[in-house]
C-alpha cells in the first residue's frame, strides 16, 4: 500500500472518537427542502475561489494542469432534478468518498480530450485517470480580507492587553485594604497572576459588592477587567476550515485513489494552504486544542461542526488576490418564490510558486 495512505491511516487511528468516531458509519444527510439566498451566494463564492486557483495554476505552470473535479450541479433544493442529484451524490460519498474540488495532473498525464472540467463525469469512467493525479485540493472560501482582519485583531489585542494591565495595577495600588479580608483575598492572587503571558487564560467571577461607594467602584473595575480579558480570550485569527463531517469521506477518497489531499482557504486578498496529513497531525495533538485549532459549530455554514485551524500554520499559497466584480442575480423558484444572490466575475490569484510547490510536494524547478 502507498506509504502516504499508511501515514494517513496511522494518524486516523489517533483521532479522538470525541471528535470523529471512525467505528461508526457516516451519517447520511437528508436532502434539504429549500434553499436561501445566502446559501447560493456562498456556493457562487466557492465556485469563484476554485476558478481563480485553477486559472492561476494553468497560467503559471509549465508541467502541471489543474482540472475541476468536485461534484457539483446547478440545480438547488426545490428545483426539479435536485433530489436525484443529491441522492446520487450521497451514494458516491459512500462509494468513493468526497471528491476534492481540483485535481493537479502532470501535463504528460493530462487527457486534453476530457478538458479542464471532469466534475460531471461518472466516477467509474475516470477512476484510472484520477489515480494519476499528484494532488487533490479541497477549496474553502472566506468572506474576509485577511490582512485587514489581522491588523484589526492585532490592534484589539494590544488595546485590551494595555487596558487589562492598567486596571489590574489600579486595583492593586488603590484597594489593598478592601482585598485583605479573608473572603476577598483570593482576588489578590488572581490579580497578581495576570501577566502579558497569562492574560489569555485568566478567568474569575465578577464580585457584586455594593455596600459602599469604594466597593461598588471596585466591583466595576473587576467587571471592566473581565470584559477586556474576555475579548482577549476569543479566537483572534482567521482559519482554514475543514468540516468534521467531511473528514471521513475525505479519508475514504484518499484510500480509494491514493492521491495526496490538501485544503486551500481563499480569502479576498490571500490564499493559504495545508495538507490533510498536517491537519490530522494538528488535531491529534491535544496540546494544539484551543490554541492552534478550535472545534466550533459554524452558524455561517448551516451550524455544521467545523475544525478551525489558524491560517498562519499553513503556507501562503497566494500573496495577493484581486477581488472579483460582483452583481446581483434573480432566481425564481416554484410557487413564485424569488431569491436574490451575488455572482462573482473575474479576479485573480497571484501564486507564490515556491509555497505552492512546497505545499504539494512538487519540486519548484519542475513546476
Amino acid at each position: 500500500m502507498d506509504s502516504y495512505v499508511k501515514r494517513i491511516e496511522e494518524l486516523i487511528a489517533k483521532v479522538s472518537p470525541e471528535l470523529i468516531d471512525f467505528s461508526k458509519p457516516r451519517d447520511r444527510a437528508s436532502a434539504p427542502t429549500q434553499v436561501s439566498s445566502e446559501f447560493i451566494t456562498n456556493r457562487e463564492q466557492g465556485d469563484w475561489a476554485e476558478e481563480i486557483i485553477a486559472t492561476a495554476v494553468n497560467a503559471m505552470s509549465r508541467n502541471y494542469v489543474a482540472v475541476k473535479y468536485g461534484k457539483s450541479d446547478d440545480t438547488i433544493a426545490g428545483e426539479d432534478g435536485f433530489n436525484d442529484f443529491f441522492e446520487a451524490y450521497q451514494e458516491e460519498l459512500d462509494t468513493i468518498g468526497k471528491r476534492p474540488d481540483i485535481l493537479i495532473f502532470r501535463r504528460d498525464d493530462y487527457i486534453s480530450e476530457l478538458g479542464h472540467d471532469i466534475s460531471k463525469i461518472n466516477h467509474d469512467n475516470i477512476a484510472t485517470y484520477v489515480k494519476k493525479a499528484v494532488a487533490g485540493i479541497e477549496v474553502r472560501s472566506s468572506a474576509f480580507l485577511y490582512e485587514k482582519y489581522k491588523g484589526a485583531m492585532s490592534d484589539k489585542i494590544a488595546s485590551c492587553t494595555t487596558n487589562a494591565l492598567k486596571i489590574r495595577d489600579e486595583i492593586l495600588d488603590g484597594f489593598q485594604q478592601e482585598l485583605k479580608l479573608p473572603s476577598r483575598v483570593h482576588y489578590m492572587s488572581i490579580l497578581e497572576s495576570i501577566t502579558p503571558q497569562t492574560i489569555q487564560a485568566i478567568n474569575f467571577r465578577v464580585p457584586s459588592w455594593r455596600s459602599n461607594e469604594r466597593l461598588a467602584h471596585l466591583s466595576d473595575l473587576f467587571r471592566h477587567l473581565k470584559d477586556n480579558l474576555a475579548k482577549l480570550q476569543k479566537r483572534t485569527y482567521l482559519s482554514i476550515t475543514p468540516k468534521v463531517e467531511d473528514i471521513k469521506v475525505v479519508y475514504k477518497w484518499i484510500k480509494t485513489f491514493e492521491v495526496p489531499h490538501y485544503y486551500f482557504q481563499v480569502f479576498f486578498d490571500k490564499i493559504y494552504g495545508i495538507s490533510f496529513e498536517n491537519i490530522l497531525e494538528i488535531v491529534t495533538n491535544p496540546v494544539n486544542d484551543g490554541n492552534i485549532f478550535f472545534v466550533e459549530s459554524d452558524v455561517k455554514n448551516q451550524n455544521k461542526t467545523t475544525i478551525k485551524i489558524n491560517s498562519d500554520i499553513g503556507n501562503e499559497i497566494a500573496s495577493k488576490v484581486d477581488e472579483p466584480e460582483h452583481y446581483s442575480q434573480r432566481k425564481e423558484m416554484n410557487r413564485g418564490r424569488l431569491l436574490y444572490y451575488v455572482r462573482f466575475k473575474g479576479g485573480k490569484a497571484y501564486l507564490d510558486i515556491n509555497n505552492f510547490a512546497r505545499t504539494l510536494g512538487i519540486p519548484v524547478n519542475d513546476f
